[in-house]
């Protein structure tokens, strides 16, 4: 069942790669099948999974290479599922912005649909395939960027790859330690989790050493500050559905890698270095949110807030109590569909007015000769990622301060502080862009078609209904944080103290 999620998209991409002569429209055709089909069966997946078992479910296994102790092991469970269905939506809603005559369509849809089945295997596989599937993502990605890109196409996409190749080899070194110090001499997660040679028997120091590449290894990916320079020049240079998977599920990544590895794995050094976590939250938040403010290409403070809200995640692994790590996963969720969606606003924007520089346009709400619409949206979407309640911002900040107040107070109120700063500079962006009178440079603008308004009305319908509705996404959630919590020391000792 979780095998189709991976296969489907490589099989869907080999076929379009190779297709003699197939045109841009039948290719688009193809992918946007696959895709809504790999979304329509996630669905499927949640419609069957169990929310009270936090264990994984429908897993896969199958020997692989023995002497390495290597298998084909998948499964899912309440931390991956939602990223999964994520996945499946965001893909498609990016293949849905393309444009209708994209050059090198071929190779264009082929590596949409590498990206799909790379994202998806990591969210549904463990250590060593986790990592092959870690790593899948990365040249499909790099050409993306480098082929459709903008003028700085070529240093954006060699900033990405050597960042991401770091990223990689430190989280490969990790997880080779790991194996190796506990004599295990097999990459399955449950063996090295249930062996009495586990890695709470290492030493606390070795323990330090191992986590530590992997919060270097999975920051580079979030990122966090001061791993976070490639993430504004790739968002600048790429198209406007690479944007959207790159913040919306690409991201994930480094998030997913370090609660289902760091925070499951080391219980014991994450107490050592949880308060030194949780100060590296409030920099990354306050960071991003500051460079925010300072910009004026409407695209560059999408993508610093990005590195803000991540920000807010790393501060509820560092709580890692039941009700944090709910929130992290829901916040995962909520900045996907949030970031993706003003990701591809403003590329309706920039196709439609030729500029992002908020210096330049302005008066885009205009109702007869501007973007009302686009515009009515993006405020939505501004409104959901500073919190304001309704919208699926607001339940996942709020149950993470909820949850992170409890063990490091000071720093979330610094946390909460980005909060405020979020509304700052998307106030500045919606109030310079789209009010006030139609700026003189961008008079004419050409109509919006309803191949751009309809992923964004998706986008912004999924972000209301689970903001009033948001247990759809905490049933899925809730039974697999509480188990990892439980597993803290942290939240152990916070327990014991209220008792």
């Amino acid at each position: 069942m979780l095998s189709v999620l991976i296969w489907v998209p490589l099989f869907g991409a080999a076929l379009i790669a190779f297709w003699p002569n197939i045109s841009g429209k039948t290719a688009r055709q193809l992918s946007l099948v696959i895709a809504g089909g790999l979304f329509l069966w996630s669905l499927v997946l949640a419609g069957l999974f169990d929310p009270s078992n936090p264990s994984l479910q429908f897993k896969e296994y199958i020997p692989w290479i023995q002497p390495l102790g290597l298998n084909y092991y998948l499964g899912v469970d309440g931390l991956s599922l939602p990223l999964v269905i994520l996945n499946g939506l965001l893909i498609t809603i990016a293949i849905a912005s393309t444009d209708l005559f994209i050059s090198r369509h071929q190779l264009y849809y082929a590596s949409i649909l590498l990206i799909a089945a790379g994202i998806a295997g990591t969210f549904l596989s463990q250590l060593l395939l986790f990592l092959l599937f870690y790593e899948v993502e990365l040249i499909p990605l790099y050409l993306l960027i480098a082929i459709w890109g903008g003028k700085r196409k070529g240093y954006a996409a060699t900033k990405f790859l050597l960042y991401t190749a770091v990223s990689g080899f430190l989280i490969l070194a990790s997880f080779l330690g790991i194996v190796w110090l506990t004599h295990t001499l097999d990459f399955d997660l449950d063996t090295i989790s249930a062996t009495a040679l586990g890695v709470s028997s290492l030493p606390l120091t070795t323990q330090l050493i191992l986590l530590g590449g992997l919060l270097i290894g999975f920051g580079i990916k979030i990122p966090l500050f001061p791993f976070h320079t490639w993430l504004p020049d790739a968002h600048v240079e790429a198209s406007t559905p690479v944007s959207i998977l790159l913040a919306g599920v690409l991201l994930k990544l480094g998030t997913y890698g370090l609660l289902r590895f760091g925070v499951g794995l080391f219980p014991d050094a994450w107490l050592v270095v949880s308060p030194w976590i949780a100060s590296w939250a409030v920099v990354s938040v306050l960071y991003g949110a500051f460079c925010a403010i300072s910009q004026k290409d409407m695209k560059k403070i999408v993508a610093y807030s990005s590195i803000a809200h991540m920000g807010y995640i790393l501060l509820a692994f560092a709580a890692a109590n039941s009700t944090s790590l709910l929130g992290s996963v829901m916040q995962m969720v909520s900045h996907g569909l949030i970031s993706g969606l003003m990701f591809l606003t403003v590329g309706v924007v920039y196709r439609k007015a030729g500029s992002r520089d908020l210096d330049i346009i302005q008066g885009l709400l205009n109702p007869e000769r501007g973007l009302p619409l686009i515009g009515t949206i993006m405020i939505m979407a501004v409104m959901a990622s500073a919190g304001i309640p309704g919208l699926v911002g607001f339940v996942a900040e709020f149950i993470i301060f909820r949850g992170s107040m409890e063990v490091f107070p000071v720093q979330t109120l610094l946390c909460m502080i980005g909060t405020g700063l979020t509304s700052v500079y998307f106030l500045i962006m919606i109030n310079k862009a789209f009010f006030g009178r139609l700026s003189e440079y961008v008079v004419n603008l050409p109509p919006v078609q309803w191949r751009d308004r309809i992923p964004a009305m998706v986008l912004a319908l999924i972000i209301v209904l689970l903001g009033i509705q948001p247990n759809f996404l905490v049933r899925l959630t809730d039974a697999s944080t509480t188990a990892l919590a439980h597993t803290q020391p942290l939240f152990a000792n916070h327990l014991a103290e209220k008792v």
